[in-house]
């Protein structure tokens, strides 16, 4: 049996197994299929609190999955915050799982049940989100990394995370409302939603933009990622300036949500983006840095956008096989640069020769250099930030070096750093095209 529930999106139900899922899409190349598996299966030391972290950890990032290093003090008790936080920049989500740990009763009382743990889930992710904004907490990320977290510092979203093996179909969880957005998905729909986008910045962005749109049943979550795909894949691109970056700027566009899974082209090129995470994710960090500063970095890398990041992996790759084919003593650089839709984050990822100290010094030059252009041209230098990322070849078990510099606001560059930067960046070569 097939259903319709959106232009260029059919739905197939399997009669013997009510819970399959499988989604056919039309898209511009064709119909899509998409089969929408269940949720990964728990081993029996398993928590079903620590499945949902593993689901944000394995396909996102551990670096952004959050639980309570202690208890909060409230009066004369103890108050634990949510069963888990998932932060990426400045939103956050405080998920709180419920899951049926009995055999199911019959569909009307589990439909009740659902509906009470859905108010209590709800009323926890409120007072654990109030307990942050009156007392900063310090958290544990997925790599048993402390941060302190400060709930005014994030957007918030509360997510009641079900995980049970037969939700009655149509069910709709509802609440009162708790002042913030919210939703309800099952642990299908988490998994599915890792699983597509690969990103956790990508998967707070989407549930957002669901929690602004009216309540869908339990389970349902892919189909309206999909109508939310489709959607985005028939908008017309965004006017931006491309001067703003300079010379040669163009206009890269790609859907907000890919309609194929993240990495389905079945190369190693997406992978670039997520080992890059990596790297600096187990990078050890100098003295004067905290854990709250690789956070940032981490943070304003995977704003990348899903769609963009195969070519971006593909380009990287080329960039790395290129750079060490010059003579000896000689250097060679690769950049992209990136700057988003509101102007304010620039993303410079670069290849280099070698790794030295020169070499970092020059790339720190550059990313300065390109901050200060940048924000001169846009007039919004106190809220804008550049990342950039520096990947030099290198000989043993690791194929290259990875460092990063992150500079934002009023870097108040003197005269004369400015004409040395601009003399080593901007020259032009013989051939008429210029560096950088």
């Amino acid at each position: 049996m097939t259903e319709h529930p959106a232009s260029g999106l059919w739905r197939f139900l399997e009669e013997e197994d009510p819970t399959a899922l499988t989604l056919i899409i039309d898209t511009p190349s064709g119909p899509h299929m998409r089969r929408i598996p269940p949720a990964l299966p728990l081993p029996a030391h398993i928590e079903h609190g620590t499945a949902a972290e593993e689901a944000a950890a394995t396909w996102g990032l551990p670096d952004f999955v959050f639980q309570q290093a202690g208890h909060a003090i409230k009066g004369s008790g103890r108050r634990e915050q949510g069963d888990r936080l998932l932060l990426a920049g400045r939103r956050g989500a405080a998920v709180q799982v419920k899951a049926r740990t009995i055999k199911p009763k019959p569909d009307a009382l589990e439909v009740n049940w659902i509906q009470k743990v859905a108010a209590k889930a709800m009323s926890q992710a409120k007072g654990s989100v109030r307990q942050l904004h009156l007392v900063p907490a310090d958290m544990v990320n997925g790599r048993g990394r402390v941060m302190r977290v400060d709930g005014n510092d994030y957007e918030w979203i509360a997510v009641f995370l079900l995980d049970h093996p037969g939700v009655p179909q149509g069910t709709v969880a509802t609440w009162q409302p708790i002042g913030m957005p919210s939703i309800a998905l099952t642990r299908r729909d988490w998994d599915f939603l890792f699983d597509q986008l690969r990103s956790t910045t990508a998967v707070l962005d989407y549930l957002f933009r669901a929690a602004a749109e009216p309540p869908i049943p339990l389970g349902e979550e892919p189909v309206r990622y999909y109508e939310f795909a489709a959607a985005d894949a028939a908008a017309p691109p965004k006017e931006i300036d491309t001067d703003l970056v300079g010379p040669g700027g163009t206009l890269f566009s790609t859907p907000q949500l890919p309609q194929a899974p993240a990495g389905d082209d079945g190369t190693r090129a997406h992978l670039m983006m997520r080992i890059m995470l990596e790297d600096i994710a187990l990078s050890p960090l100098d003295g004067h840095l905290a854990e709250a500063n690789r956070y940032t970095v981490l943070s304003d890398l995977d704003r990348l956008p899903v769609g963009a990041r195969a070519e971006w992996g593909r380009l990287l790759i080329d960039m790395l096989e290129d750079v060490p084919d010059v003579p000896d003593e000689h250097v060679k650089w690769r950049f992209r640069r990136q700057l988003d839709e509101g102007g304010t984050r620039q993303l410079i990822v670069g290849a280099a020769t070698r790794f030295a100290r020169e070499i970092q010094a020059s790339f720190s030059a550059y990313v300065q250099l390109r901050h200060h252009e940048v924000t001169s041209r846009t007039g919004r230098t106190m809220e804008s930030s550049t990342l950039g990322v520096l990947m030099t070849p290198r000989d043993g078990v690791r194929p290259w070096d990875t460092s990063t510099v992150r500079v934002h606001g009023d870097l108040q560059l003197s005269e004369e750093e400015l004409k040395v930067y601009s003399e080593g960046w901007n020259r032009s070569l013989e051939d008429g095209t210029v560096v950088g």
